[in-house]
């Protein structure tokens, strides 16, 4: 029997491939089956019932108890993205001063400061669409600080980009640390019994990983050398 994958005859793609991150939730359900199955336990005996009632007991905390792990690490995403949105205001009013600066990152760095993630899928499309934000105000930022080479001299100003990027860096570790437990959560709530049964049960969904942004995919595309 050949091997079904095969890397020397293909197919391949020489064009390649991109991916992205669907943003949907996909909620559990369980079938009849599920139903009968806790019944038969029943049916065996009551200790086998009440074994199953306890593993669903502790099932229902570790969920409970890794959503709030989950509400953690997207608080941590959050105070490093609002220390990003204040350097990235130091730094446009400083450029501000030294040049005509565009007003919409003006307008954009606000808005991003008045906004406040809230929780679950509508908070982590938020995170992401704010994310996107601070990542076109930075581009602008920086488009203007490398196009005033004199700029590059002022401490004040080379400090706060220097800031940006560390923040970013930070940002972007803690994304990472957030979709690992939004990946445990994913996995766990599908599988059957215990989990998915108290996950059906109390209406739960898959949640939405943190994706890059259009602005830094088409950068991470571009030519820096």
């Amino acid at each position: 029997m050949p091997n079904e994958l095969d890397e020397v005859t293909g197919p391949v793609s020489e064009e390649g491939r991109d991916v992205n991150v669907i943003q949907k939730q996909v909620a559990v359900k369980v079938g009849v089956g599920s139903l009968i199955f806790q019944i038969l336990l029943w049916v065996l005996g009551i200790i086998p019932g009440i074994i199953f009632t306890v593993m669903k007991i502790k099932a229902k905390n570790y969920l409970d108890k890794l959503q709030q792990k989950i509400q953690h690490n997207a608080s941590q995403i959050d105070n490093y993205m609002e220390q990003r949105v204040v350097i990235l205001q130091n730094a446009a009013k400083l450029l501000d001063k030294a040049v005509d600066l565009d007003k919409e990152a003006f307008i954009k760095i606000a808005e991003a400061r008045g906004g406040h993630a809230a929780s679950g899928a509508e908070g982590d499309e938020m995170r992401n669409a704010q994310q996107a934000s601070l990542d076109n105000i930075a581009n602008q930022i920086n488009v203007a600080f490398e196009a005033y080479p004199d700029l590059k001299a002022h401490n004040e100003i080379a400090d706060c980009m220097q800031q940006n990027s560390y923040l970013q860096k930070e940002i972007t570790a803690a994304r990472e640390v957030y979709n690992d437990t939004v990946l445990e959560w994913n996995s766990i709530i599908f599988q059957w019994p215990t989990y998915k049964i108290v996950a059906a049960k109390n209406g739960y969904t898959s949640r939405i990983p943190f994706a890059a942004s259009k602005e830094m995919k088409d950068k991470a595309r571009g030519t820096f050398f």
